[in-house]
């Protein structure tokens, strides 16, 4: 049965709920194996060069309340994470992208807390695309104003993630109680609508069922403008509300990044390095992703600390990686 679905797969053929909750199942190695194989086969069929993406964490002064109960970046969180507050300065942001700009990694995220309707992003989509040739994702999920859309669209911005995490409205309550799932798909919508390229993902190992996932990526075809989907795995950061919910197994993981390549042959998989490991690189390459995001060069100017994890991968050391696989970095 695994086989036969992933040879429709494998000839571009389109999978049902039924066969895409069969490859979710999946728990024997030889069969997580096949699984990945194709997931790769797929990838460079249409790939032919792993992207890089860089971040600049604009800002931790999240204005949601209640908090989320998993986050360890806004501030006093987490001991882990940002713990205390910042706000990054115009020099601070232009100084972090020329510094990645210099690197030769392509593409940069600029990310921050909610509260701002979006100022925060479109002041660093100025600053960077006025100062660097860096192609821009922003991050601020759903705090943006059709207003500041439109300006970042003025800037040139390339890309805007509103991540929905989980499309169970129920888990999406307990895990984010101060934010609304109708108000990050509507946000998708409206990026879509623009005609500006959306990047939205899964967070996986929250407490989703595999027909949760299920519904979540083929939920995703709804947007037009689809381009990026960023596949993460949970990790529990110190001192949060879910400070002991187990860390997403690394097979789970696995089977998401390379599910999703069969679901979305043509289309960017995001693997962020923290919240897969750095160990860990190898295998989601191999699962069929074509985006390595939070590669930062050693130079860079402000310390970071990972959405996902307080780790993040150093870019040498992912260059050194790509070519040990034979892969080729999309490298200026």
């Amino acid at each position: 049965m695994i086989r036969k679905i992933l040879k429709k797969a494998s000839k571009g053929q389109s999978l049902d709920k039924k066969e895409i909750l069969t490859l979710f199942k999946i728990n024997k190695k030889e069969n997580l194996k096949e699984l990945m194989e194709t997931a790769e086969e797929i990838r460079n069929q249409n790939f032919k060069s792993i992207k890089l993406t860089s971040t600049i964490h604009l800002t931790n002064k999240c204005q949601i309340t209640p908090k989320c109960k998993y986050c360890g970046f806004a501030a006093k969180t987490s001991t882990e994470g940002y713990y205390n507050a910042f706000y990054k300065k115009d020099d601070e942001i232009l100084a972090a992208a020329e510094c990645v700009d210099k690197s030769g990694i392509p593409r940069i995220s600029c990310s921050g807390a909610h509260g701002y309707k979006g100022k925060q992003a479109v002041n660093a989509a100025r600053i960077v695309k006025e100062n660097t040739k860096l192609e821009l994702l922003i991050n601020v999920g759903s705090d943006l104003t059709e207003k500041s859309l439109k300006q970042l669209i003025d800037y040139n911005t390339d890309t805007i993630c509103c991540n929905l995490e989980t499309t169970n409205n129920n888990l999406f309550n307990e895990v984010k109680p101060g934010e609304k799932l109708i108000d990050r798909i509507n946000m998708c919508k409206m990026i879509s609508d623009y005609d500006i390229e959306l990047s939205s993902g899964l967070l996986i190992g929250l407490g989703e069922s595999y027909e949760d996932r299920v519904k979540h990526l083929l939920y995703l075809k709804e947007f037009e403008n689809l381009g990026e989907i960023p596949v993460m795995g949970f990790n529990p950061y110190a001192d949060t509300p879910m400070a002991n919910h187990p860390p997403c197994p690394i097979n789970e993981q696995l089977k998401a990044i390379a599910i999703t390549r069969l679901v979305y042959p043509e289309i960017r998989i995001t693997t962020p390095t923290p919240t897969i490991g750095p160990e860990n690189a190898v295998q989601s390459l191999n699962a069929g992703s074509n985006n390595l995001a939070t590669v930062i060069p050693e130079d860079y100017p402000s310390v970071v600390k990972g959405v996902g994890s307080p780790t993040y991968g150093n870019l040498k050391e992912v260059l050194k990686l790509l070519k040990s696989l034979n892969l080729k970095a999309e490298h200026n």
